[in-house]
């Protein structure tokens, strides 16, 4: 497959290295320990440099190779130029290796929308809980998450000195999901995960609902999907409009390649269309496995509290 590879393919084999290389971007800043914080809309919600470089390095690198995407990232930045050392430029090998899909072997680069998460877990990242920091590229088509690359800059930070840090994972639909050991939590145990630092009595009501054995509050979108594929959660309930796309969209690819499910609390599905509006008002309800049984115990006054997307 490599002589000619799909443009999905080709995409999704950029998306890795440059997601690699915002991983890298990220754990330098930390270790400048400038990291340069900004309040976007209050102290739950930061900025940093890390954050600005890592999307400048995303966008630029895959623009710069598929100009006809379209690319939807989290920061609102102003244009400038981006210097030569940011851009990526390489693929991974051993994607162009595998075959694409037949569904997405004939897309085209202007089907596509990706959306860029470059620092999922920012407030985490200021506080030193680097286990929930990611790197997220998520490629949609007709509306659905059909890749996903989640790169975990501190994966294996608390070895210490001479562990190997940082890892990336990716997912396709139809093909698989890699760079992780798939694995559920046993038997009828209910592990709940959710918020960290956007709680309120709507979010805990609905957590409780789930009659959850036990509740793991962790930051950052992609690191609780990441505890549903790793088998360390069953449900990731966050009924709150505080999630937007780019934090679900990569998540989301990876769930369905290994056959979960992220809806909202209602069970609906959402859309990642270019022109679709990028909160997910309707709360997030993920899951690996059994997701009827948690869309049946969302409570009705947690329902009326959201809007429909």
């Amino acid at each position: 497959m490599s002589g000619n590879p799909a443009v999905v393919m080709r995409l999704v084999a950029s998306a890795y290295t440059v997601a690699e290389k915002a991983g890298a971007i990220v754990r330098r800043v930390l270790h400048s320990g400038e990291l340069g914080i900004v309040e976007k809309t209050g102290a739950n919600d930061l900025q940093t440099l890390a954050d600005r470089l890592a999307q400048q390095s995303i966008c630029a690198s895959l623009s710069k190779r598929f100009p006809k995407i379209t690319i939807i990232g989290e920061e609102e930045l102003p244009a400038e130029e981006v210097t030569e050392d940011l851009i990526e430029n390489g693929q991974a090998e051993e994607i162009l290796q595998k075959s694409c899909p037949a569904e997405y072997s004939g897309l085209k680069e202007e089907e596509l929308v990706v959306w860029v998460d470059p620092l999922d877990g920012t407030k985490e990242y200021t506080e030193g809980l680097l286990d929930n920091v990611t790197v997220l590229i998520g490629v949609a088509y007709g509306g659905k998450p059909i890749a996903g690359i989640i790169n975990q800059p501190f994966y294996n930070y608390q070895l210490g000195a001479g562990a190997s840090l940082g890892r990336t994972i990716w997912g396709m639909p139809g093909l698989g999901a890699f760079g992780f050991q798939l694995q559920e939590v046993q038997g009828d145990t209910r592990i709940v995960t959710t918020t960290r630092s956007h709680s309120n009595n709507v979010v805990t009501d609905c957590v409780a609902a789930m009659e959850p054995h036990e509740v793991v509050k962790v930051g950052g979108a992609g690191n609780k999907v990441i505890q549903l594929v790793e088998g360390r959660a069953s449900a990731y309930v966050f009924a709150s409009p505080g999630c937007k796309k780019w934090d679900t969209c990569a998540a989301e690819a990876i769930l369905h390649a290994v056959g979960g499910k992220l809806t909202d609390m209602r069970g609906n599905p959402y859309r990642y269309d270019a022109n679709v509006k990028h909160m997910n008002s309707a709360g997030v309800l993920a899951t690996l496995r059994n997701h009827e049984y948690y869309v049946s115990r969302v409570p009705q006054s947690v329902l009326q509290a959201l809007k429909s997307d």
